[in-house]
């Protein structure tokens, strides 16, 4: 039995659901309430399209004393979304700017659970260019350089191992249109910078602000020259 796309492609081609679904690609667990006024909505409706994309396996729903909270199911569904934001911007006729018109949203973002944005796709090119990923257009891959430098600033490779999700991915950067990193590497190095301090998220949008000193470190930590 072949897989049904048309299914998966009808779940997200209404305009209330892929709302709701861009409104989760920051990776935090929103209530229904919530995802309704993402939408436009009443709970009543919001709570119709929610289950829709829960038995299509797109949302997880977590109870949590009277509330429910709704998340994207996994980071495949994330990609699935940042690769439609890219489709449908380069299947425009139009000649627009690419990606969020925000600026803050523009240089640095939550992309599920990894930084996209400017420094995003900037530290991937890094990572690339000192050796440490190799780039395969759709792939990317961590050398053996590449882990032991990480490994050196505390990544833990082994405890990684026991996880079935890929160490490194390529994802095409929805504003930059080119790559960030992806994957459990691009997660811990978002983790690790928000956990420093380095950066603060956003409470209303995937906008990521480091701050000055959280900035300095994190170019000095993956040896980036400052522009």
């Amino acid at each position: 039995m072949e897989p049904d796309i048309a299914h998966v492609a009808g779940l997200i081609a209404d305009q209330t659901r892929s709302r709701m679904l861009m409104a989760l690609m920051g990776g935090k667990a929103l209530t229904a309430t919530e995802l309704a006024l993402e939408a436009d909505i009443t709970a009543q409706t919001a709570s119709s399209h929610l289950q829709k994309l829960v038995e299509g396996d797109m949302l997880t729903v977590r109870k949590q004393g009277r509330h429910k909270y709704f998340q994207l199911k996994n980071q495949n569904i994330a990609a699935l979304l940042e690769t439609l934001l890219n489709v449908s911007v380069s299947l425009s006729s139009l000649g627009i700017k690419t990606g969020p018109e925000n600026e803050r949203l523009r240089r640095s973002r939550v992309c599920y659970d990894h930084l996209a944005g400017e420094l995003g796709v900037s530290l991937f090119d890094h990572l690339v260019s000192k050796g440490w990923v190799s780039d395969n257009v759709d792939d990317a891959t961590l050398t053996e350089e590449g882990l032991h430098y990480f490994q050196s600033i505390g990544f833990d490779g082994a405890e990684q191992k026991k996880s079935k999700r890929p160490l490194c991915k390529a994802c095409l950067d929805w504003s930059e249109r080119r790559n960030h990193l992806a994957g459990r590497l691009g997660q811990w190095i978002l983790d690790d910078a928000l956990s420093k301090q380095w950066a603060l998220r956003d409470m209303d949008s995937r906008a990521i602000e480091f701050t000055q000193r959280g900035l300095r470190l994190f170019h000095q930590k993956y040896q980036i020259q400052p522009e």
